[in-house]
């Protein structure tokens, strides 16, 4: 694993949080909807955001709307994104925490050209798994 980030969820209000933390932290902000990232996605979803980055220095903050169907509640907006090194650790990682906790996305290779996965372990923390493949040339 290379690095741990906070990331957080929102129900609907993303854009105007994280453009809100940009004003205050500084940094560059990039910001992706459901509409540009997965064009066949309902029209409800097309303007919430899928994935949000506001980067300064080595500091990364990570938000998105909450996915169509999955449950809001402030408190328990906050996942930890791991970065790993490779498929096989999303893999081994989301096996070893899954244990006695709830699979919410099991690996799978992402539209975005990654390897994720996410789910909350048995005491309620939530996790992510990011492997970034390498650019095919």
């Amino acid at each position: 694993m290379r690095e741990i980030h906070a990331y957080l969820n929102f129900d609907g209000n993303c854009r105007e949080a994280m453009t809100f933390y940009q004003q205050c932290l500084g940094g560059e902000l990039h910001v992706m909807t459901f509409g540009e990232g997965q064009p066949d996605s309902p029209p409800e979803t097309k303007d919430r955001v899928i994935h949000a980055r506001l980067t300064k220095e080595r500091a990364m903050l990570m938000a998105s709307d909450t996915m169509p169907g999955m449950p809001f509640r402030q408190g328990t907006n906050v996942w930890l994104s791991l970065d790993c090194e490779s498929a096989e650790e999303v893999d081994s990682l989301y096996a070893a925490l899954a244990e006695g906790g709830n699979g919410t996305m099991p690996p799978h290779d992402s539209f975005w050209g990654a390897r994720f996965a996410m789910l909350t372990d048995r005491f309620g923390t939530n996790w992510m798994f990011n492997h970034e493949k390498a650019e095919q040339h």
